[in-house]
C-alpha cells in the first residue's frame, strides 16, 4: 500500500505551501517507506509515498503519460494491467509499474475508463491540458481515500484522515466504486453490479463455477515483485486462501523469485484456537509457519497507537485490528512486504453465527448486500490500516470484483442451508449487529458492544502461567 495526497484550487503556491504538503505527505510515510514523490502544476500538487511491490526500481510516482500533460498518484495494484497495456500499444510507457496503465487510459478514453481496471485502487489525476481532474475509489473500498475542503476553497484527497484534519475545514470519506470529477463537481458511482439493488438471485449454486472463481482471484494477487505470504488464522476464509496460493505458487511470477514453499503467518494470545488451528492447516499445507504470539497487556499497550492508526473508534473494529497490527509489525521485520488475507468471505456467504436465525433468503440476502456495502467501514478498513501501519500491503481474495459477482449471483437458499451446516455454535467470536438482534433475541443479551467477546473464549491467555514473560 501507498500514501497519496492531492490539493487543487491553492490561493497560496509559495514555497511555503509547497512544504506544507510535504510535511502532511509525511504523516503518510508509514504506509509507503519506499519513496516519496510530489509535482505541482499551478495551483495543484499531487504527492506521493510509495511501497514498492511491482516494478520496485523505475515504479516512483507520480506517474506520467508519454508528454506529462497527465499526472496520476495511485494506491493500490492493478491486476490486469499488461492486458491493458496490449490495448494501448500506441502509448509509450516509461515504466513497468502496474499503476501507470492509469495515465494512458484516461488519455485514450476520457474519464470512462475505470471499469476496466481490475484491482484495488484509490487515485487521483490531474489534466494539465485543461486543468481538470478527477478521482476514484475501487468497487469495495478495499483501499481508503477521503476527500475534504479547504477554507480556501480548496479540495484535497488523501489516503488517511490525518493528512486532512488540521487543513480542511471539513472532510469524508471517499464512497467506494465512485468517481469525483472537477468537470461536473460531484460524485458518480462508476460500479454497478447487478447484486447492488439487492434483487433476489436464482442462479443455482454450481461449485466448480465458484471454485474456478476463487482460483483466479487468488491467482492474479500473486503478482508481486517482493517477498510475501498468508495471514494463516486457520479458519476456512484464510485456509482456501492459502491452500490455493500453495497449489499456483509454482506457476506464478513470485515462484521464479522467492521459491515455492509459501510462508504463513499467525498470531494469538496463549492459548487462542487460531493457532492450533492455524498450525494443523499450515501443516497439511507444507508452509514455512511463523507463529507470533502477544499478551493482553501488549494488546492494551498497543490501543493509542492502533486508533490512530485506524482511525475510528468503532469498538470491533479495534478489537480485530490489534492483533493484526502487532503481526503486522512482526512480518516486515521478516522482510515480508505484502500478504494476502482472508476478508470478505463471511460478508459474501452468510458466515456469521447470527446468518443461522435469518428467517428467510430475501431477508437473507439483503443482510449480505448490506455488509458488503459497509466493508469499507469495518473489516477493509481493519485490513489496510493495521497492515500499511509497518508498511505492509494485504490483498483480498474474496473481494475480487469477478468472484463477487459469481457468489452474489447464488440463490441465497444454498447459503443459508450451508451455514447452518458449517457454521459452529458455542463460544464465539461472531459479530453482533443490529439485525441479529431483530432476528434473535437472546443477542440483545450480550452484554459485550462488539458482539465478539464470548465468554471464555481466551481463559487461558489470563491465567498467569500463560503469560509469555520473554
Amino acid at each position: 500500500m501507498c500514501g497519496i495526497l492531492a490539493v487543487f484550487g491553492c490561493v497560496d503556491c509559495s514555497q511555503a505551501k509547497r512544504a506544507r504538503i510535504i510535511e502532511l505527505s509525511r504523516r503518510l510515510r508509514h504506509r509507503g517507506p519506499d519513496w516519496s514523490g510530489l509535482h505541482s502544476e499551478g495551483d495543484s500538487f499531487l504527492a506521493h509515498q510509495r511501497l514498492a511491490i511491482v516494478d520496485p526500481a523505475s515504479g516512483d510516482q507520480p506517474l506520467y503519460n508519454e508528454d506529462k500533460t497527465i499526472i496520476v498518484t495511485v494506491n493500490g495494484e492493478i491486476y490486469n494491467h499488461k492486458a491493458l497495456r496490449e490495448q494501448l500499444k500506441s502509448h509509450k510507457f516509461n515504466t513497468g509499474s502496474d499503476c501507470e496503465v492509469i495515465a494512458h487510459l484516461y488519455e485514450e478514453y476520457g474519464e470512462d475508463f475505470v471499469h476496466m481496471l481490475d484491482g484495488m485502487f484509490s487515485f487521483v489525476l490531474l489534466d494539465t491540458r485543461d486543468k481538470s481532474y478527477i478521482a476514484a475509489r475501487d468497487a469495495i473500498g478495499i483501499t481508503p481515500l477521503y476527500m475534504g475542503w479547504g477554507l480556501d476553497g480548496s479540495v484535497w484527497f488523501a489516503s488517511e484522515m490525518k493528512a486532512l484534519s488540521d487543513d480542511c475545514e471539513q472532510f469524508m470519506s471517499f464512497l467506494p466504486g465512485h468517481i469525483y470529477s472537477s468537470k461536473t463537481g460531484g460524485l458518480r458511482r462508476w460500479y454497478n453490479p447487478s447484486w447492488y439493488s439487492e434483487r433476489i438471485p436464482s442462479t443455482p449454486y454450481d461449485p466448480l463455477v465458484l471454485r474456478h472463481a476463487f482460483e483466479k482471484a487468488v491467482i492474479k494477487r500473486l503478482m508481486t515483485d517482493v517477498p510475501f505470504g498468508v495471514l494463516l488464522s486457520g479458519g476456512l476464509d484464510s485456509s482456501l486462501v492459502a491452500a490455493v496460493a500453495s497449489r499456483h505458487l509454482t506457476d506464478s511470477e513470485a515462484y521464479c523469485q522467492w521459491g515455492s514453499q509459501l510462508h504463513t503467518f499467525c498470531i494469538g494470545l496463549k492459548g487462542s484456537p487460531d493457532l492450533t488451528a492455524a498450525k494443523e492447516v499450515a501443516k497439511y499445507l507444507g508452509t514455512r509457519h511463523q507463529e507470533f504470539y502477544f499478551t493482553v497487556q501488549e494488546g492494551i499497550d498497543a490501543l493509542e497507537d492502533v486508533i490512530y492508526h485506524i482511525e475510528t473508534y468503532d469498538v470491533t473494529t479495534i478489537r480485530a485490528s490489534t492483533p493484526m497490527f502487532l503481526m503486522s509489525r512482526k512480518i516486515k521485520s521478516l522482510g515480508v512486504k505484502m500478504v494476502l488475507s482472508g476478508e470478505g468471505s463471511d460478508e459474501l456467504f452468510g458466515g456469521y453465527l447470527y446468518f443461522h436465525k435469518a428467517p428467510n433468503k430475501e431477508e437473507f440476502h439483503e443482510e449480505t448486500c448490506r455488509k458488503i456495502k459497509a466493508l469499507h467501514l469495518y473489516d477493509c478498513l481493519r485490513a489496510n490500516k493495521s497492515t500499511s501501519a509497518w508498511g505492509l500491503e494485504a490483498r483480498v481474495p474474496f473481494l475480487d470484483k469477478e468472484f463477487i459477482d459469481v457468489a452474489m449471483s447464488i440463490d441465497p437458499k444454498e447459503k443459508m442451508n450451508a451455514a447452518r451446516l458449517t457454521v459452529p455454535g458455542g463460544p464465539s467470536v461472531a459479530c453482533s449487529t443490529a439485525k441479529a438482534v431483530e432476528w434473535d433475541a437472546s443477542w440483545s443479551k450480550n452484554l459485550d458492544p462488539s458482539g465478539r467477546a464470548a465468554l471464555g473464549c481466551h481463559e487461558a491467555a489470563y491465567e498467569e502461567d500463560a503469560v509469555d514473560t520473554k
